[in-house]
């Protein structure tokens, strides 16, 4: 037969969520704090719960507000799933004693172009650089990758997460996801593809946001980085 020994491809479907938007952070830096986010707006929580796919698996990071994202888009419609897997390597950058600092302050401390809070090798004091969240998460994603192949996964995470999963998508290139924006409660979707001779990964949208065309719903863009330093 035609094609019989044409090896299987292996297709894998992550489904990001961004965590909803923290209202209560007093204007500081929060990183791993675990603080609580605003789950208010239920025409952007409806709007995410068409567009996910039904049957997936479920994970999200250990701190509360990707929990209560994720109840919000259950509470939005879409059926409860029976389990989610907390991982905590998939939470945001430690940002050790840069946490409770005023955000537009220590934003404008940095270089001029400054894509997030320092160079990607550089760890904040106590905590961790960016490529040390990248590589957490890159093998967490590995690691599903094998366990849950073949399926959808709905991870509900973090702005630094899921700019660390695109740089790997784009060829292991954590610095290339920093250039992407990732607003509160949007959709990105990495499509891993696997065959015994290669794998390779896809980027079918990022950022999307379905609630966009409804301007009274833009609080979910939170000014970050070079946005901040410009408005402080």
């Amino acid at each position: 037969m035609a094609g019989a020994d044409k090896p299987k491809v292996v297709i894998t479907r992550w489904w990001w969520v961004r965590h909803a938007p923290v209202r209560n952070d007093g204007g500081n830096i929060y990183g791993q704090s675990d603080i609580a986010c605003d789950t208010s707006d239920i025409y952007v929580f409806n709007a995410v719960a068409k567009v996910l796919p039904r049957q997936a698996v479920w994970y999200s990071s250990n701190l509360v507000r990707t929990h209560q994202t994720a109840e919000a888009i259950w509470a939005a419609g879409f059926p409860r799933p029976e389990a989610m897997k907390w991982e905590a390597d998939l939470a945001e950058q430690n940002l050790g004693r840069w946490q409770g600092m005023n955000r537009a302050q220590f934003i404008a401390s940095r270089p001029v172009g400054a894509s997030w809070f320092a160079d990607i090798n550089e760890p904040a004091p106590g905590g961790e650089s960016f490529m040390d969240l990248y590589n957490r998460t890159r093998r967490t994603i590995e690691r599903i990758n094998r366990e849950a192949a073949g399926q959808d996964i709905i991870a509900v995470a973090h702005g630094g997460t899921i700019k660390a999963a695109v740089g790997l998508a784009l060829g292991d290139r954590p610095e290339q996801g920093l250039a992407f924006d990732i607003d509160n409660v949007s959709v990105t979707r990495l499509d891993h593809f696997a065959s015994p001779e290669r794998t390779l990964w896809r980027l079918p949208m990022v950022n999307q946001q379905p609630w966009i065309a409804d301007p009274a719903h833009a609080a979910m863009h939170q000014p970050a980085g070079p946005e901040v330093k410009k408005l402080a």
